[in-house]
């Protein structure tokens, strides 16, 4: 795995600047810059800070990317949504969801 590419792509995925993961991370800006430029791998803390920012776990973090037949959903990246989403949002998609499943 190749962790740069990784930590890269879930900032891309959540169009944020190296400035806003750093931001969200709680880390000085040159240590995201620094690490990217010189292509070192960011120590565990450093890690599990960035993690922390994507909402995710070091467990998930490193987790294989899962796919179930031809569907290509991120569900972590669904769940980040999600949680975001206001209360009553939620709800609403939840019944959808649930009516769509209890209907086929």
């Amino acid at each position: 795995m190749d962790i740069l590419k990784k930590i890269n792509q879930l900032r891309i995925n959540r169009n944020w600047s190296v400035y806003r993961l750093s931001v969200e991370a709680g880390l000085p800006q040159s240590t995201i810059t620094n690490m990217f430029n010189r292509e070192t791998l960011p120590s565990i803390v450093t890690l599990q800070s960035i993690c922390n920012a994507f909402g995710i776990t070091l467990s998930e973090f490193f987790e294989e990317e899962k796919s179930i037949g031809n569907d290509c959903i991120d569900y972590r990246e669904f769940e980040r949504i999600y949680r975001e989403l206001p209360h009553d949002i939620k709800i609403s998609i939840f019944n959808l969801m649930k009516n769509i499943v209890d209907s086929q």
